[in-house]
């Protein structure tokens, strides 16, 4: 059995910050991905100082964009690809705030289906959710008996009108949050959700819902992770230098999942998260660094 399998579509992104404008790869999927491995690299390189993981990933994109899928090959990534009439292609928009950000649709892929996903089989399932139809209810349902599932809440909070991103509520979520074992949200999605303002109301009602495990990203302030009744106040590294926080709640999730899939408690997985998180913000595209710098900016900040 794999220990992770990210399923989610590889996106057409054009980021556009104070500081330059572009075009590259995306999603939760693309982050995930290159992130993961260059944590696998790393360890190979240094030689292991745990068992190496495995690693697949499930993906959708038009043939127009397959050079995208030959590059991650290229570097080692497995990669299942199920094809789709259209990419789906974001805008993002940062202003000099690193919290904020504006997004336009441009096109969608097709959804996964139950029937695409049939064999899927892992001890953590991750979906790379970004639009509210990527993955219907039954497909949740179907993923929950086959691992761990993993969940990032903003797709099924994105509605799309004309090309404009507008925040929604998830009208499925007392029956799916039921099946998601790990759910990541951010201060804004959490209270969509739950209509509660205070956080710590806010991740309670997820757990009584359904969710095991909350993790509450709130940009430069840090995280909140709330797990078997217990809060974790998980703080923010100072990065040597911002320059795109476009993969950065993607590259948190990978790497909590990363450290959990190893063994680690859900207060030292979040500190890992929290690192390769702001290292990740010191340059465009996914996290490219290893597994012993995150450890280190955690040794040296506890």
């Amino acid at each position: 059995m794999l220990d992770i399998c990210c399923i989610g579509h590889i996106t057409l992104d054009k980021i556009v910050t104070p500081a330059q404008e572009v075009y590259m790869p995306g999603g939760t999927s693309y982050y995930f991905s290159y992130g993961i491995n260059s944590l696998f690299q790393s360890v190979r390189i240094k030689g292991p100082s745990h068992d190496p993981l495995s690693y697949k990933l499930i993906t959708s994109l038009a043939e127009s964009e397959m050079h995208v899928v030959n590059d991650m090959r290229g570097v080692g990534i497995d990669v299942e690809v199920i094809p789709s009439r259209k990419t789906v292609y974001f805008e993002n928009i940062y202003s000099g705030n690193q919290n904020e950000r504006r997004q336009r649709v441009r096109a969608k892929a097709d959804p996964f289906t139950t029937e695409k996903l049939a064999d899927v089989e892992a001890r953590y399932i991750v979906l790379g959710s970004l639009l509210a139809d990527d993955f219907s209810l039954d497909t949740i349902r179907h993923l929950h008996r086959h691992g761990t599932l993993v969940v990032d809440a903003q797709g099924y909070l994105r509605e799309v009108r004309g090309e404009e991103v507008f925040a929604i509520d998830w009208k499925e979520k007392l029956e799916a949050l039921k099946y998601i074992d790990v759910l990541k949200v951010n201060e804004y999605e959490i209270e969509v959700l739950t209509g509660e303002k205070d956080l710590h109301l806010a991740a309670q009602k997820l757990a009584e819902w359904g969710v095991k495990e909350v993790l509450l990203t709130l940009g430069s302030f840090g995280s909140i992770i709330y797990a078997d009744g217990q809060f974790y106040d998980i703080p923010a590294y100072e990065p040597l230098w911002l320059v795109d926080a476009t993969g950065c709640g993607d590259t948190y999730t990978m790497g909590y999942i990363y450290r959990r899939a190893q063994g680690a408690s859900v207060e030292e997985a979040g500190r890992f998260a929290a690192a390769v998180s702001t290292i990740k913000l010191e340059h465009s595209g996914p996290f490219s660094s290893s597994e012993y710098r995150a450890m280190e900016l955690v040794e040296r900040n506890k």
